[in-house]
Order: C-alpha cells, then structure tokens, then sequence
C-alpha cells in the first residue's frame, strides 16, 4: 500500500517482496498468488515484469485491518460497535430454532439467560455492512451443532449485547450458511417488542462490547 498500489498498477517482482517481507522468494510467489485468488490483487504479467494493484476489495481488508488494530491499541471505549437499525418482521422461525433443546440448553449455559422463543430482527444501514463484517471478526461465543432425530441443525455464533444500552441479548448468526448482513437477528431473555414497545419501523441501538476471550 505505501508504494502507491491502492491508485496505479507498480512494478513488483518476487525478489523486491521477497525483501520486503522478509522470506524468499518462493513464499513470496506463493503470497502473491493467494492474494490473487482471493481478489484481493491484480498482477498482470508480461516480458517486461510484473505488475501489481491493490483492488478494491483489498483496500476493504486492509481497512478492516487498521480498524481493529485501532481498536485494540485504544481500549475498551473505542471497541465497542454501535448500530442503529429498524425492527422489522422476519419469517417467525426464531421460535422454532431457538426452543430446540439442543440450542435452547447451551445459550443457558454459555450466555447465562434462558432465551424468549424467538428473535428480534433489525434492518441496519447498508453502509454499515462493513462494520458488521469487523464485528463478527471478532470472538464469538459458539453454539455447536447437534442432531434431532433425523434433522441436523448447525453450529451458529453469538455476539452479546445491550439494547438501548440497558436490556440484554446477543446476535445470533449461522456458522455455515451465507447469511444477508442487511438483517440482525438478536436474541434475549425477553420479549423485547413487549418489553421495550417496539413495532416495525421502531429505531433501536445495539451496542457489541469487547468479547473476553475467556467467554468465548
């Protein structure tokens, strides 16, 4: 990045990374190749050498980078993460997930509260889709996968969390499966709609303190 490839495609070769990196120069090729899979970097190469630029998506990572590490060096305060978002309707299939003895008994135990059936959604802001991806970059608290009966349901993490700054709960998000960052799905010892008087298009503020790694 502090050789201008974010702007314009440089001349890189394997020995100069190789240097800069401090490894040879097989590793460096084999960085460089990952880096390409992953999209995160274009190289076009010709008789005359090697050419690279940074693309957007890994100006994105390199973001998230510095974010965290921005976090961390200055405390607590600054790492918590902040939303505001809209409650709105989801597929009422919280209830059925979260009263599943397999998932019901673990949040019990590793988050400490017996969880209402069901789950609050919140729409959050496009522009905050990146916030969230550094949020759940984080420590998590897993709840593994089980079977009932002949169903297999699947491991999912949880981040917990204050609502309003005040009423308690935790995002819950499937491990495996592509999920739509756009929604948040928050459980909570409470039925928060009644608790907190919530109808769709309601503004609420979820706050995501720093995970403890001894929690998770």
């Amino acid at each position: 990045m502090n050789l201008g490839a974010t702007k314009t495609a440089i001349p890189l070769s394997t020995t100069e990374l190789s240097e800069k990196i401090g490894g040879s120069q097989q590793s460096a090729s084999r960085h460089l190749r990952l880096l390409e899979a992953e999209g995160l970097i274009q190289r076009n190469i010709s008789n005359d050498g090697s050419k690279v630029m940074i693309t957007n998506r890994g100006v994105d990572e390199l973001d998230l980078v510095l974010q965290d590490l921005k976090w961390y060096l200055e405390g607590d305060e600054a790492q918590t993460i902040e939303f505001v978002g809209e409650v709105v309707s989801g597929l009422f299939e919280g209830a059925y997930y979260i009263s599943k003895e397999g998932y019901f008994n673990q949040i019990v135990e590793k988050l400490g509260f017996e969880p209402f059936p069901g789950t609050l959604n919140v729409r959050i802001r496009e522009e905050d889709y990146e916030k969230r991806k550094r949020l759940e970059r984080r420590d998590y608290i897993r709840l593994e996968g089980f079977k009932d009966g002949e169903r297999a349901f699947g491991a999912a993490h949880c981040y917990p969390c204050l609502l309003e700054d005040e009423v308690e709960g935790a995002l819950i998000v499937a491990e495996r499966s592509i999920h739509d960052y756009g929604i948040m799905e928050i459980i909570s010892p409470y039925y928060l709609r009644r608790k907190m008087g919530l109808t769709d298009g309601d503004k609420i503020k979820i706050s995501f303190l720093p995970l403890r790694l001894s929690d998770a």
